[in-house]
């Protein structure tokens, strides 16, 4: 494939954005060469500006789950827009959206619009912290809630101590209130709990994590954590800015019917466009301002554009009762010929689904955690993806990542993808 006009437009790029990208995994420095620009979608393809097609298999990162530029979701938005595009004053559509969205979800009563997932996370925690009076909280290595403060925390000097910035701008401060654990490993979350006793706000996981490619919760750990925070007074609060909505029409909650206290939200939930959410019970949800002494606000949260895109695409999904079932027929379609096509020719792997996410590892262990996903080859993994790029697929440039399945994708779609693989496997 030919991509001179993208060349060209990444060489502008960097004279005026750091990195030439406004989100560091589009730069292609997991999988090197340069990145390819996107003109525009239909369904399940993407255009480039090239002219090249490509089934696309990140889907903007999981929002796309019913395809690009879905006609019901583009009307509502430009149906929306003739009327005006921001009010900064509340709107019925917020209502309506969020009434929706409760209806869908188990054991939440009210919900909060903010403008990113990593909105959403961050204002979780403050209101868990608020909520519980205590200031520290457990995240789990691997698992990314947004780059806000509290979050950019690698591992201290042992199980017990708080963690230490990893990225400058970080302050020490700020991350000996992150404790940080080993996904999948209830042991060392144990040992967090009694290190710190009547210290810990809250817990938050992925519950299925999906940046250190799709990785999911071994049987009962969710469960064990939800005892565990009921018998420490902490909170536990699930990040489904990815699963939310993609997995099941209630999210992990409803897919191991494990109850969380706080959930947050992003991608499906604003059908494309730039939204975050976090919802919980009455009760900590009244914490928050103006109703509660918790400070949470954003000048362009609810913003009508993006509650018509999401309740368009939140409608249908709750709609239609096949929709999550022929996702998860399509993607356990793919897994299977991709787990062919690398047997056939000796490769080593290891392949991760829950419903429409799934990533494949070039390792023969299990991954389970991030330091078992490290243990992938990537350079096997740049070669599969620049060899399934010149035949036409785009999956996520980086081997730390989910793809995300859509429902656009018809089975000549999978079928092209694995004859694709059957061809780039021949040459790993």
């Amino acid at each position: 494939m030919i991509y001179q006009r993208s060349s060209q437009l990444f060489i502008e790029a960097e004279e005026v954005i750091p990195g030439g990208v406004n989100s560091p995994v589009r730069a292609f420095k997991g999988v090197g060469g340069t990145p390819v620009f996107a003109k525009s979608a239909k369904g399940a393809y993407v255009y480039d500006e090239d002219n090249n097609r490509l089934i696309d298999y990140i889907n903007s990162w999981g929002p796309m789950i019913l395809g690009h530029a879905y006609q019901p979701v583009v009307d509502a938005v430009i149906n929306r827009a003739k009327n005006g595009t921001s009010f900064g004053m509340p709107t019925e559509l917020e209502t309506k959206i969020a009434s929706l969205a409760i209806s869908m979800v188990p054991n939440i009563d009210k919900i909060r619009f903010v403008n990113s997932g990593t909105e959403a996370c961050m204002s979780a925690i403050r209101l868990a912290r608020g909520y519980a009076n205590r200031d520290k909280i457990i995240k789990f290595a691997g698992c990314y809630h947004g780059h806000s403060d509290s979050f950019l925390i690698q591992a201290g000097s042992g199980a017990s101590t708080f963690g230490t910035p990893n990225s400058p701008g970080v302050t020490q401060g700020t991350a000996k209130d992150t404790l940080l654990a080993n996904y999948n490993d209830l042991e060392s979350v144990k040992a967090l709990f009694d290190a710190n006793k009547n210290e810990i706000a809250a817990i938050i996981i992925e519950p299925v994590a999906g940046n250190m490619g799709c990785v999911p919760p071994k049987p009962g750990f969710l469960q064990a954590l939800r005892e565990l925070c009921d018998a420490n007074d902490s909170l536990l609060i699930f990040d489904e800015v990815m699963t939310g909505f993609r997995l099941a029409k209630g999210g992990v909650q409803e897919l191991y019917n494990v109850n969380a206290d706080i959930v947050c939200f992003g991608k499906v939930i604003g059908g494309g466009l730039p939204v975050g959410a976090f919802a919980s019970r009455h009760e900590i949800m009244n914490y928050l301002a103006p109703v509660g002494p918790v400070y949470q606000a954003g000048t362009l949260s609810g913003n009508p554009l993006a509650m018509a895109a999401g309740l368009a695409m939140l409608e249908v999904l709750n709609n239609d009762k096949e929709v999550f079932t022929r996702l998860d027929e399509k993607t356990s379609y793919l897994e299977n010929g991709i787990r062919k096509a690398l047997e056939d020719n000796n490769i080593i792997f290891t392949i991760n689904r829950v419903g429409s996410m799934i990533s494949v590892h070039f390792d023969e262990n299990p991954v389970v955690d991030f330091e078992t996903a490290k243990n992938g080859d990537n350079e096997t993994f740049k070669k599969f993806f620049h060899g399934l790029l010149h035949e036409g697929i785009y999956i996520a440039p980086s081997a730390y990542e989910s793809w995300f399945i859509t429902d656009a994708l018809t089975y000549e779609d999978l079928d092209f993808t694995i004859n694709a693989i059957v061809k780039v496997a021949k040459t790993l």
